[in-house]
Protein backbone atom coordinates (compact mmCIF):
# COMPACT_ATOMS: atom_id res chain seq x y z
CA UNK A 1 0.00 0.00 0.00
CA UNK A 2 1.36 3.43 -0.81
CA UNK A 3 2.04 6.08 1.83
CA UNK A 4 -0.87 8.35 0.93
CA UNK A 5 -3.33 5.47 1.36
CA UNK A 6 -1.78 4.57 4.72
CA UNK A 7 -2.05 8.20 5.85
CA UNK A 8 -5.68 8.25 4.66
CA UNK A 9 -6.33 5.21 6.88
CA UNK A 10 -4.95 7.12 9.88
CA UNK A 11 -7.19 10.06 9.05
CA UNK A 12 -10.18 7.71 8.76
CA UNK A 13 -9.19 6.28 12.18
CA UNK A 14 -8.98 2.77 10.70
CA UNK A 15 -6.95 0.33 12.77
CA UNK A 16 -5.72 -1.13 9.49
CA UNK A 17 -3.40 1.88 9.34
CA UNK A 18 -1.23 0.40 12.07
CA UNK A 19 -0.98 -3.05 10.48
CA UNK A 20 -0.16 -1.50 7.09
CA UNK A 21 2.46 0.71 8.74
CA UNK A 22 3.96 -2.28 10.54
CA UNK A 23 4.07 -4.29 7.32
CA UNK A 24 5.72 -1.54 5.28
CA UNK A 25 7.90 0.22 7.86
CA UNK A 26 8.23 -2.16 10.81
CA UNK A 27 11.71 -3.37 9.82
CA UNK A 28 12.90 0.18 9.12
CA UNK A 29 11.68 1.45 12.50
CA UNK A 30 13.03 -1.60 14.31
CA UNK A 31 16.53 -1.14 12.84
CA UNK A 32 16.59 2.48 14.03
CA UNK A 33 15.45 1.54 17.54
CA UNK A 34 17.75 -1.51 17.74
CA UNK A 35 20.81 0.53 16.78
CA UNK A 36 20.09 2.95 19.60
CA UNK A 37 18.90 0.56 22.28
CA UNK A 38 20.79 -2.66 21.41
CA UNK A 39 18.04 -4.58 23.20
CA UNK A 40 15.49 -6.49 21.12
CA UNK A 41 12.59 -6.09 23.55
CA UNK A 42 13.19 -2.36 24.11
CA UNK A 43 13.45 -1.86 20.34
CA UNK A 44 10.14 -3.67 19.77
CA UNK A 45 8.49 -1.58 22.47
CA UNK A 46 9.81 1.63 20.87
CA UNK A 47 8.41 0.54 17.51
CA UNK A 48 5.01 -0.16 19.08
CA UNK A 49 5.15 3.25 20.76
CA UNK A 50 5.93 4.72 17.33
CA UNK A 51 2.67 3.31 15.98
CA UNK A 52 0.74 4.78 18.91
CA UNK A 53 2.43 8.16 18.50
CA UNK A 54 1.68 8.16 14.78
CA UNK A 55 -1.95 7.23 15.53
CA UNK A 56 -2.24 10.16 17.93
CA UNK A 57 -0.48 12.58 15.57
CA UNK A 58 -2.61 11.88 12.48
CA UNK A 59 -4.86 13.80 12.32
CA UNK A 60 -4.09 16.72 12.60
CA UNK A 61 -0.72 16.07 10.95
CA UNK A 62 -0.44 14.84 7.39
CA UNK A 63 3.23 13.94 6.84
CA UNK A 64 4.56 14.44 3.32
CA UNK A 65 7.07 11.58 3.69
CA UNK A 66 5.77 8.83 5.95
CA UNK A 67 9.12 7.03 6.29
CA UNK A 68 10.83 10.18 7.57
CA UNK A 69 7.93 10.94 9.90
CA UNK A 70 8.02 7.44 11.41
CA UNK A 71 11.84 7.38 11.52
CA UNK A 72 11.95 10.64 13.50
CA UNK A 73 9.34 9.37 15.95
CA UNK A 74 11.15 6.06 16.41
CA UNK A 75 14.52 7.74 16.87
CA UNK A 76 13.16 10.21 19.44
CA UNK A 77 11.35 7.49 21.42
CA UNK A 78 14.38 5.18 21.35
CA UNK A 79 16.73 7.94 22.50
CA UNK A 80 14.31 8.87 25.29
CA UNK A 81 14.16 5.23 26.36
CA UNK A 82 17.97 4.97 26.15
CA UNK A 83 18.40 8.11 28.30
CA UNK A 84 15.95 6.77 30.88
CA UNK A 85 17.70 3.40 30.98
CA UNK A 86 21.15 4.98 31.25
CA UNK A 87 20.33 7.90 33.54
CA UNK A 88 22.46 6.61 36.38
CA UNK A 89 25.06 4.64 34.46
CA UNK A 90 27.14 5.53 31.48
CA UNK A 91 27.76 2.24 29.77
CA UNK A 92 28.97 1.37 26.30
CA UNK A 93 26.93 1.28 23.16
CA UNK A 94 26.74 3.15 19.89
CA UNK A 95 24.75 6.08 21.29
CA UNK A 96 27.45 6.88 23.84
CA UNK A 97 30.18 6.47 21.25
CA UNK A 98 28.42 8.62 18.67
CA UNK A 99 27.72 11.39 21.20
CA UNK A 100 31.32 11.22 22.41
CA UNK A 101 32.55 11.56 18.82
CA UNK A 102 30.38 14.66 18.29
CA UNK A 103 31.59 16.18 21.55
CA UNK A 104 34.30 18.10 19.67
CA UNK A 105 31.61 19.91 17.68
CA UNK A 106 29.85 21.22 20.80
CA UNK A 107 29.55 20.52 24.47
CA UNK A 108 26.71 18.15 25.33
CA UNK A 109 24.73 20.89 27.09
CA UNK A 110 25.06 23.37 24.28
CA UNK A 111 24.43 20.65 21.69
CA UNK A 112 21.13 19.64 23.30
CA UNK A 113 20.04 23.28 23.66
CA UNK A 114 21.16 24.22 20.19
CA UNK A 115 19.37 21.27 18.57
CA UNK A 116 16.10 22.97 19.43
CA UNK A 117 17.05 26.08 17.53
CA UNK A 118 15.95 26.48 13.95
CA UNK A 119 19.27 28.12 13.05
CA UNK A 120 21.20 24.99 13.86
CA UNK A 121 18.83 22.83 11.83
CA UNK A 122 19.22 25.10 8.81
CA UNK A 123 23.01 25.18 9.14
CA UNK A 124 23.18 21.44 9.65
CA UNK A 125 20.99 20.71 6.62
CA UNK A 126 23.04 23.09 4.52
CA UNK A 127 26.22 21.34 5.66
CA UNK A 128 24.78 17.92 4.80
CA UNK A 129 23.73 19.13 1.35
CA UNK A 130 27.28 20.34 0.72
CA UNK A 131 28.76 16.89 1.32
CA UNK A 132 29.39 14.41 -1.48
CA UNK A 133 26.68 11.73 -1.45
CA UNK A 134 28.80 8.88 -0.06
CA UNK A 135 30.24 11.04 2.71
CA UNK A 136 26.75 12.29 3.61
CA UNK A 137 25.37 8.74 3.73
CA UNK A 138 28.26 7.55 5.91
CA UNK A 139 27.78 10.53 8.26
CA UNK A 140 24.02 9.95 8.52
CA UNK A 141 24.50 6.22 9.00
CA UNK A 142 26.68 6.95 12.01
CA UNK A 143 25.00 9.95 13.60
CA UNK A 144 21.34 9.62 12.59
CA UNK A 145 20.88 5.85 12.45
CA UNK A 146 23.71 5.24 14.96
CA UNK A 147 25.06 2.32 12.95
CA UNK A 148 28.28 0.76 14.26
CA UNK A 149 31.36 1.82 12.30
CA UNK A 150 32.09 -1.79 11.31
CA UNK A 151 28.60 -2.12 9.78
CA UNK A 152 29.02 1.13 7.87
CA UNK A 153 32.39 -0.02 6.54
CA UNK A 154 30.91 -3.31 5.41
CA UNK A 155 27.90 -1.66 3.80
CA UNK A 156 29.99 0.79 1.77
CA UNK A 157 32.87 -1.59 1.10
CA UNK A 158 35.36 0.54 3.04
CA UNK A 159 37.84 -0.38 5.73
CA UNK A 160 37.00 0.55 9.31
CA UNK A 161 39.94 2.96 9.36
CA UNK A 162 38.68 4.70 6.21
CA UNK A 163 35.21 5.18 7.74
CA UNK A 164 36.75 6.40 11.02
CA UNK A 165 38.95 8.86 9.14
CA UNK A 166 36.06 10.04 6.94
CA UNK A 167 33.88 10.66 10.01
CA UNK A 168 36.67 12.52 11.81
CA UNK A 169 37.24 14.83 8.82
CA UNK A 170 33.51 15.39 8.35
CA UNK A 171 33.06 16.24 12.05
CA UNK A 172 35.90 18.73 11.71
CA UNK A 173 34.25 20.39 8.73
CA UNK A 174 30.92 20.41 10.60
CA UNK A 175 32.58 22.14 13.52
CA UNK A 176 34.12 24.74 11.20
CA UNK A 177 30.75 25.32 9.50
CA UNK A 178 28.99 25.78 12.84
CA UNK A 179 31.72 28.13 14.08
CA UNK A 180 31.46 30.13 10.86
CA UNK A 181 27.72 30.50 11.47
CA UNK A 182 28.51 31.43 15.11
CA UNK A 183 26.47 28.51 16.40
CA UNK A 184 29.32 27.28 18.61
Amino acid sequence: MDDQNIIALYWARSETAISETAQKYGGYCFSIAKNILTNHEDAEESVNDTYLTAWNAMPPRRPSILATFLGKITRRLAIDRWRYRNACKRGGGEVTLALDELEDCASQDSLEKAMDRKELAVAFNSFLESLPETERLVFLSRYWYLDPIADIAEHFGFSVSKVTSMLRRTRGRLRQALEKEELL
